[in-house]
């Protein structure tokens, strides 16, 4: 039998989500990010763990990392992580105007190109700044795209976002079993696919060094490439200094080859995507939102879970 308790938890979850979206839509952009600014480290001091493991991530990135510099690059993660949110709930009200001049990018090129040569094209993602903002840019442009995305506890919170992600102009699928018929047939249909590929959600993936450790990566983009003889473009997307500022960076194809059979050739590609993601990373790592164990070394890793 369920626990009432979880009931009321996940009801509080997804009516505090609804309120802050509300709150976040009804206030203006300088005045949330001034918010989020003050919020931003009483939860990161409430958050201990998850601030400790930022701190290992950031040390991986940046080794020389220590005491205050350390505290102060682990806080920036926060304050990114809650911009973010903050942003991601005001987008649905912001004009299409507001959204591409507070938007910049390198790179574009290197996704129209891919667009031309009719499969598709797959867009391989760090969890890193604001990139729903890019994708609302990107279906302001016109360009149907799909998202997966990882579910959420409880079904009711995924929805929700599911929701705010469809109202920006995307086809949000989550991961699992419904994903890969669904990337297909976008790419069939020579749309977007943007994959988050800096964690491997499912496990089984393919070992990589990644910052200097062995881990796992998902292969998807690697696969899909190779099999669908899709380009598949790393990008990063940032926070500018300025209120609602956005700057992307898109790179150019993977270079995905047969080397043997499938499974050498998905492997050199996730290798090849690591590198990729770690000079993406590299430019901003303060605002790589990843606080989860990612690595076998860190504590929790084996116990992980989808969150």
């Amino acid at each position: 039998m369920a626990n009432p308790l979880d009931d009321i938890s996940d009801a509080l979850t997804v009516g505090s989500y609804r309120v802050g979206s509300l709150i976040a839509r009804l206030t203006p952009g300088p005045v949330a990010q001034g918010a989020v600014s003050l919020l931003a480290p009483g939860i990161a001091l409430s958050l201990r763990n998850k601030r400790h493991m930022v701190e290992r991530h950031l040390r991986r990135v940046n080794p020389s990392l220590s005491g205050l510099s350390l505290r102060r690059a682990s806080q920036q993660a926060f304050d990114s992580y809650m911009r973010y949110y903050t942003e991601s709930f005001r987008l649905p009200t912001l004009s299409k105007r507001h959204v591409a001049r507070c938007f910049t990018v390198d790179g574009f090129h290197h996704i129209e190109d891919a667009l031309q040569k009719g499969n598709g094209a797959i867009l391989a993602l760090p969890h890193l700044g604001g990139w729903e903002w890019a994708g609302r840019w990107m279906a302001d442009k016109g360009h149907r795209m799909t998202v997966i995305v990882e579910p959420l506890d409880p079904p009711e919170l995924f929805e929700w976002f599911a929701k705010l992600r469809r109202d920006l102009g995307m086809n949000v699928v989550p991961l699992g079993p419904q994903a890969a018929p669904a990337i297909m047939a976008a790419l069939k249909r020579n749309e977007i696919v943007c994959l988050l590929s800096d964690r491997d959600i499912q496990g089984g993936g393919v070992e990589v060094e990644f910052f200097g450790e062995k881990t796992t990566l998902p292969p998807g983009p690697a696969m899909l490439g190779i099999r669908g003889n899709t380009p598949v473009l790393p990008v990063g997307v940032y926070f500018t200094k300025s209120v609602d500022g956005h700057h992307a960076v898109v790179r150019p194809p993977l270079p995905l080859e047969r080397i043997g059979g499938l499974r050498e050739s998905v492997a050199a590609g996730t290798q090849a995507l690591a590198k990729e993601l770690e000079g993406l990373i590299r430019r901003a790592p303060e605002q790589w939102h990843l606080f989860q164990p990612n690595w076998p070394s860190d504590p929790g890793y084996s116990e992980r879970s989808i969150s």
